[in-house]
């Protein structure tokens, strides 16, 4: 039976990384370690020189067979954290497959960097493990109005093809969901490259305080257009978006 460990970056209580628990089921023993609240756009960030801690947690996602329940764990730490200690320390002999995600908001193009989704899945590749990372689209202005229709029918065909396939030390597989509705996703666009677009084009406002110090915040202004062949354009057009990602090695 295959040990699967699944982290995010979104939270162990967000809706993502139950629907994605949920899935993985099917396909072998499952552990969730992941952080006890958001901790997004931490990229590889891991904890040094002061302690952080995990302990067992409830998990929403229930099993009839004892010996093929979810063993979920929180955690202080950044999600890079939690890949390492559930590979290291509380997978026994260490998982054959991590998952990340499903994060709430694309990672693709030049996000990947500031990624912690895709930081956690990094550090299982930096381990040796094989990893897949899992974003969709998101509407952050009200979270009820995203669509997971897309996600919902893909997620399992994708896990099948894609988790018993062995990459080049150090890269991941990398796998975003449009978010629109069903009958509009054109299907699935493999062998995509990482845009080196940006996905919004950022600029930050600054405000003085009583302290005389700047109060800086930032504000993106999305893009609509990317370069064929990557992962940007695919989603843009409605397709799920399937490539790698490489770690420096």
């Amino acid at each position: 039976m295959r040990k699967i460990l699944i982290t995010n970056d979104d939270g162990i209580k967000s809706g993502g990384i139950i629907r994605l628990a949920q899935a993985a089921l099917e396909f072998g023993d499952v552990w969730v370690v992941a952080p006890e609240g958001e901790r997004s756009s931490m990229s590889h960030r891991v904890t040094l020189n002061r302690d952080f801690y995990v302990w067992p947690a409830d998990f929403p996602v229930k099993t009839d067979d004892e010996s093929h329940k979810i063993h979920a764990f929180a955690c202080s730490g950044t999600p890079a954290d939690c890949a390492r200690i559930g590979i290291l320390n509380i997978v026994p002999e260490k998982p054959d497959v991590v998952f990340s995600g499903i994060n709430f908001g694309y990672n693709a193009a030049t996000d990947t960097q500031y990624s912690a989704t895709i930081g956690a899945a990094l550090e299982a590749a930096f381990q040796g493990i094989t990893a897949i990372a899992f974003s969709e689209g998101a509407d952050f202005a009200n979270r009820a109005n995203s669509i997971h229709e897309v996600t919902d029918r893909y997620l399992r065909d994708i896990i099948a093809e894609l988790i018993d396939k062995r990459l080049p030390a150090n890269q991941i597989w990398n796998v975003n969901f449009p978010m629109c509705h069903l009958n509009e996703c054109r299907g699935i666009l493999r062998d995509r490259t990482v845009s080196s677009d940006v996905l919004f084009e950022d600029r930050y406002t600054m405000k003085p305080d009583t302290t005389g110090r700047y109060v800086c915040h930032v504000n993106g202004t999305r893009r609509n257009t990317a370069a064929e062949g990557t992962d940007l354009k695919a989603l843009f057009d409605n397709y799920v978006s399937i490539g790698t990602v490489t770690n420096i090695s």
